[in-house]
């Protein structure tokens, strides 16, 4: 197709007529493939007698083709550009990229990226010859547009991966000192200058970002640089040209020269020019800067800052960067002496200014309370602005210099309370007061450990901090409830004063200006934490949550749902009359928030967040109710289209939530509905299809179908369970392209199937060992080699006589015992095992070698015999040992517990009340073991990297000791001793062969355990009796 009919199908893909826009469409499709497709499109991009809007369609077109097709992504597919016109497009685009218009220009530079990514420098040796060519004459801006990309492509690289940049800037920084030179020296200089020398400085910074180049290292090079950025720096911005709207002003190209010039200056001082950063190669141009530059910097910071003192304009990124400078200053002693004699000036008539109120904020107060709830709460916007760099520079400095500083802001914020509280309604300095409010708030960690403040604090709450709750100002309303959050763990000596704050925060989240609702619920947050009674909070509990989900419904934060979690997390199981309608409205917003995102299409939205916020919200009361299962067949029509949606691939943002509360639902309700059943086929569709890194999340639910429904589990064949279970499971463990880590909870659901189906599963026996067996043989983690094993000893366990025909059937059963024994003998140094390191682990292999005993002798021959009872005696006496160890461990903990419950009370770390227990229900702690298991399954099935590690002395991890399971009701010791009991009756003369051949070592280990197993006997037998009178007294 030549380029004239190609230009027809563009400007017809631009049709209102939507059958005519489908029709270019698919033409465009079918012919993107066709050779010299991409050069037909450029030569439109640069045609310039071409209409614009066919142009711009021709350059996202190519965009978007070249991002697909330039370098695919999967190494394995061919390229579907012909390496001729691949060629084509190299040569022409960087003739045409300073020629076409910005708006163009924009698409083309997306392309050179991808491009400049794949190609620089073996496919394109010719791109930085060209650029260092064009430097000298008139396609300056190109080169430098270029430049900026290719520069770019090594901002963040480290290492080798870094050595191409330092050829760049060999072969092209003369050039660009030499260009900036010639720029900083025109009179009167044009706006396109400004661009000019901001390609410059975005070459510079991503040239400098990790690492010096070399060539900078040379004082007089350096200099020359030096030079030029403190000569921008100094340099007042032209008047002329500048636009009076705000937004478009920031943006404003000699403002952007101003921003790049600060940013490089910060970025030289804080990572090159700190002796105390830097490694011996780099010491002496770190002393070189401090010596010969971070003075002046600051010198230059200081005076741009005298221009918002004076009432001119800088725009807040700005600002926000010098005060980066300023406080990286105050710990260097030369830097603070240069900062102190003007350190006043700067502290009281630039940072306090800063602090206060403003009237950009009076304006989005009032125009759109939303956007300044958005921005107060956005930690992006918060490396951005003013307001936080004033805070941060006076915590770092009442943090390093406290001492001459601290007693002097703090009697400066005084004297504010002080004025405030004499003057007139209509005199009285609100914005001020905002502004030393927002102070002490920021000062609370300091103040509550340093005196006299400490002592003070009460006072100075209750005199200057409460009666703004009431004030006429709504922003002082706010800033009232927010510093009453940051104090809320302060001891009051007098409880009413803590008593009229939450009162007033919670009568706060009815007031009529959305931000101060906002701030009245994150205040009630810290609140809830520190409220020791709540008795406080609990008559008012139904009031608090509806005003809560009233402004759940206008504002979409993450941080309303902490406060709803705490609530919920405090008051435990006394939310159930609550919880069906909690879920219900935390779906609600849920669904909500899900659509603005998919509207706005931004993942990393406040919306986005919120939604994440409500799922684990819903997590929390869900365990909070965990004893009263009632509750969840209630709860679960409710929950089952989020599950349902969010199982699939529009959930993988919210996949780990989603599953949790599967696991919640799955576990907890009395019986697994058949609506929860039909999640399975989702979750296993997702595993294989893209969440296998989700696997360990999936598997607890997985677990519960198998273990708390197993009927059905074995019985429907529409869907058939078992063998959806089996395509995963040998799906996964036979797929050669996933890590050891990644395949672990696999054999964990063979074991699952083997101990909950006992009898009922004879027929996957066989194919499950089959596939163990072949990943062993691959497997090289310790760990996944355990888990393997371990399956072996479950199907032991399961039916040994069939288990040991399978392996002997398959010739492998002389392979399998050689490995496991040797695997049980290896130890470290210290004589610690390097295998099956935890109770559960040498558990089961007990359980799988001692049901090998009763064999008789053709299937395990006398030597066979005598080893596997050897190697269970072994393990049996390693196990006895482990559990009085964590045992042992477990009575220090609690007697730590009990230390901790009589410490000082006057203890105000945030959450102490929580560490103080008062949430757990008393004798209570047989039911509580239920509760912990999912807790257990999520740390139970995590990966064992750690395992790998020879020094790690990890023998008592128990991650898996608290897994519910059919083995939990077997002890060992009883089993290995009842079935020699057995043994010995059946066949006396194999248990006398195999006693006779014992030394005495071996003698006295059965004994002992002989002895343990009656002792564990009574033990359960008494255990039993316990839990039995107490079920009656309950």
């Amino acid at each position: 197709m030549d380029h004239q009919n190609l230009a027809v199908i563009l400007r017809a893909a631009l049709s209102p007529n939507p059958d005519e826009r489908k029709a270019a469409e698919l033409s465009l499709n079918q012919f993107q493939h066709t050779p010299q497709h991409l050069v037909r499109l450029l030569q439109i991009i640069v045609d310039g007698s071409c209409d614009m809007a066919v142009r711009q369609v021709a350059s996202i077109h190519f965009k978007n083709f070249v991002a697909k097709n330039w370098c695919p992504h999967d190494p394995a597919e061919q390229s579907k550009i012909m390496p001729s016109d691949k060629e084509l497009v190299r040569q022409n685009i960087l003739i045409f990229i300073a020629q076409v218009p910005s708006l163009l220009r924009v698409q083309l530079g997306e392309c050179l990226k991808t491009m400049i990514h794949a190609d620089y420098p073996e496919q394109w040796p010719t791109l930085l010859p060209w650029v260092k060519h064009n430097l000298q004459d008139q396609q300056v801006y190109g080169a430098l547009f270029v430049l900026r990309i290719l520069s770019r492509k090594y901002e963040f690289k480290s290492d080798e991966e870094r050595t191409p940049v330092y050829h760049v800037v060999e072969e092209t920084f003369p050039s660009l000192l030499n260009i900036f030179n010639r720029l900083v020296q025109i009179a009167n200089p044009s706006i396109e200058v400004a661009d000019l020398i901001k390609l410059i400085c975005k070459i510079f910074w991503s040239s400098i970002y990790l690492e010096i180049p070399k060539q900078l290292f040379d004082p007089s090079v350096f200099n020359a640089w030096m030079v030029l950025f403190l000569n921008m720096l100094e340099r007042p911005v032209p008047v002329e040209g500048q636009p009076t709207d705000p937004e478009l002003r920031k943006s404003w190209g000699w403002w952007k020269v101003k921003k790049w010039t600060v940013h490089i200056l910060n970025r030289l001082y804080t990572r090159f020019g700190d002796l105390k950063l830097q490694n011996p190669d780099n010491k002496a141009f770190a002393q070189m800067f401090q010596k010969g530059y971070a003075g002046k910097i600051l010198e230059c910071h200081l005076n741009l800052l005298n221009v918002i003192r004076a009432g001119g304009y800088l725009p807040d990124r700005v600002i926000n960067l010098i005060l980066q400078y300023l406080s990286n200053s105050i710990s260097k002693s030369n830097m603070y002496s240069l900062l102190q004699p003007r350190l006043d000036v700067v502290l009281f008539e630039v940072i306090f200014p800063l602090m206060c109120f403003s009237d950009n904020d009076q304006k989005l107060w009032e125009e759109d309370p939303h956007e300044y709830v958005r921005k107060g709460y956005d930690i992006i916007e918060d490396l951005y602005s003013p307001r936080t760099a004033a805070m941060d520079f006076v915590s770092e400095l009442v943090r390093k210099r406290g001492k001459e500083n601290l007693q002097k802001f703090i009697l400066f914020i005084v004297e504010i309370f002080k004025r405030y509280e004499e003057a007139a309604p209509e005199y009285k300095p609100y914005r001020q007061k905002d502004g030393a409010l927002l102070a002490i708030g920021a000062l609370c960690d300091k103040l509550k450990q340093t005196e006299p403040y400490k002592s003070e604090l009460e006072r100075m709450l209750v005199q200057h901090v409460f009666p703004e709750f009431s004030s006429p100002v709504g922003h002082l309303r706010a800033k009232a409830a927010w510093v009453a959050g940051q104090y809320a763990h302060v001891n009051f000596s007098d409880p009413n004063n803590f008593r009229k704050a939450l009162h007033s925060v919670v009568t706060g989240m009815r007031d009529p200006d959305l931000p101060v609702r906002v701030d009245s619920v994150f205040a009630l947050r810290s609140f809830v934490e520190a409220c020791r009674d709540l008795n406080e909070i609990r008559p008012i509990l139904p009031q608090l949550l509806d005003e809560f989900f009233k402004l759940m419904n206008e504002v979409e934060n993450e941080d309303l749902v902490f406060t709803l979690e705490t609530i919920v997390d405090k008051f435990g199981e006394e939310m159930a009359p609550y919880a069906l309608g909690l879920c219900q409205n935390l779906a609600a917003a849920f669904w909500k928030c899900i659509n603005m995102a998919e509207a706005e299409e931004e993942a990393d939205d406040p919306g986005a967040l919120a939604a994440v916020g409500c799922l684990r919200a819903i997590s929390t009361i869900l365990e909070s109710v965990s004893r009263l299962p009632h509750l969840f067949i209630h709860i679960e029509p409710t929950l089952l289209p989020i599950m349902r949606r969010m199982l699939t691939t529009d959930g993988q943002e919210v996949f780990e939530e989603v599953l949790e509360i599967v696991s919640y639902m799955t576990f907890f309700s009395p019986t697994i509905s058949m609506e929860m059943w039909s999640l399975w086929p989702l979750m296993m569709e997702a595993l294989a299809d893209w969440a296998i890194d989700f696997f360990p999340n999936i598997l607890v639910p997985l677990d519960n179908y198998i273990s708390r429904s197993t009927a059905h589990f074995l019985t429907c064949k529409d869907p058939d369970y078992q063998q959806s279970l089996w395509n995963m499971i040998s799906s996964v463990m036979g797929d050669k392209n996933l890590e050891d880590g990644d395949i672990e909870p696999a054999p964990k659901l063979i074991q699952v199937v083997f101990q909950h189906c006992k009898g009922q599963v004879d027929h996957w026996v066989e194919p499950y060992i089959r596939i163990t067996i072949e990943r062993l043989r691959r497997a090289d983690k310790p760990y996944l080699k355990c888990l393997l094993v371990q399956v072996i000893a479950d199907a032991l366990y399961y039916n040994a006589p069939l288990t040991l025909n399978i392996l002997q059937k398959l010739g492998i059963a002389a392979e399998v015992f050689n490995l496991w024994f040797q695997m049980l003998g290896q130890t470290k140094k210290s004589g610690a095992r390097v295998n099956f390191k935890r109770e559960h682990d040498k558990k089961v292999c007990c359980l799988g070698l001692t049901s090998l005993l009763p064999l008789p002798v053709d299937q395990l021959p006398g030597e066979a015999l005598e080893r596997v009872f050897k190697a269970t005696l072994d393990l049996l006496v390693a196990y006895k040992d482990q559990v009085a160890e964590a045992a042992k461990e477990d009575e220090a903990e609690d007697d730590d517990d009990m230390n901790g419950l009589q410490s000082d009370e006057d203890d105000d770390e945030e959450g102490s009340d929580k560490e103080m227990g008062d949430d757990v229900e008393e004798g209570d702690e047989a039911e509580s073991i239920r509760l912990q298991k999912l807790a257990a399954q999520a740390k139970a099935f995590r990966s064992h990297d750690e395992d790998d590690d020879d020094d790690s002395d990890d023998d008592f991890s128990d991650d898996d000791e608290e897994l519910q399971s059919p083995l939990d009701d077997v002890d060992p010791f009883i089993f290995f001793v009842e079935t020699i009991k057995a043994m010995q009756a059946s066949d006396p003369l194999r248990f006398q062969s195999l006693t006779q051949t014992l030394d005495f070592r071996y003698q006295a280990l059965a004994n002992g355990v002989a002895q343990h197993a009656e002792q564990r006997r009574v033990e359960i037998e008494k255990e039993k009796m316990e839990k039995a009178s107490a079920t009656v007294a309950s």
